[in-house]
Formats: structure tokens, C-alpha cells, sequence
């Protein structure tokens, strides 16, 4: 995969565009340290353990996709596709701030926990189901 500079995926962009594109990687950013990855195609942010979300500047949208554990159901997710066993990938897109909302971010932080490998294993999953502590 071979990188580009991230102005070029900027240039030429409406300015109400670059504000929502700005908005998603402060909060992207909020969640803790980060890669970016610009390719061609799109500017990917990855967490510690890969890739968790990204996104795609269109003349009038901010289209991009998150890796949750599951698929979410709301407008402003235009497809989810499993991406591995485990992952989801949920391809949204944004047309103005207010949609960047609390329930937003609790995606963006989840995604950010996806790539950052901070989410159970299936193993401890089972095992914690088959042997339940008590106290």
C-alpha cells in the first residue's frame, strides 16, 4: 500500500467538507495515540494493533468506515460487511456536524479499542461463561 501526502485527499474540498473531516479525526484523535495511513483511496487511522477506522472526502460528505464488533443499524450507516470472524466493518458517511453526536463518538471509541486490541478474546469469553465466578 503506498502513501500519499494527506493534502491531497484535502485540496479542492469544500470548506464545510473540511470541517467535518476535521471534526471525525479530532475525535478519532481524542480516544488516544494514533497512526495515519493516506493511500489513494483513503486516510486510515490505526490504533496500536491495526487499522480501525477511516475516511473519504466527497465533494459534499465525509463518507469513511469504523471497525466495531458489530454492525450498527442507524442512517448514517450506509452498508456493514464482516471484515474478519470478529469484525465489522460499517461504512458511514456524514453530511453535517450535529451527526458527529455522543452516540457517534461511543462508535469511534469502540472502533478505537478494536484497533488498539483492547477488546475480550473469544477464548476468555467462553471461559468466562463456562466457569462464572462468585463472590
Amino acid at each position: 500500500m503506498s502513501e500519499i501526502p494527506l493534502r491531497s485527499h484535502l485540496q479542492g474540498k469544500p470548506q464545510s467538507v473540511l470541517r467535518l473531516y476535521r471534526e471525525f479525526a479530532s475525535l478519532v484523535e481524542e480516544c488516544g495515540p494514533v497512526t495515519y495511513r493516506v493511500t489513494k483511496t483513503a486516510i486510515a487511522f490505526k490504533g496500536t494493533k491495526r487499522m480501525f477506522a477511516g475516511a473519504n472526502l466527497t465533494d459534499s460528505s465525509l463518507d469513511g468506515f469504523l471497525d466495531l464488533l458489530r454492525p450498527v443499524s442507524d442512517s448514517r450507516i450506509l452498508s456493514t460487511a464482516r471484515h474478519t470472524s470478529r469484525v465489522f466493518v460499517n461504512h458511514f458517511r456524514i453530511t453535517e456536524d450535529s451527526q458527529m453526536d455522543k452516540e457517534f463518538m461511543s462508535w469511534i471509541q469502540e472502533a478505537y479499542r478494536v484497533g488498539s486490541g483492547q477488546v475480550p478474546t473469544l477464548d476468555s469469553k467462553t471461559k468466562t461463561e463456562e466457569n462464572p465466578t462468585t463472590s
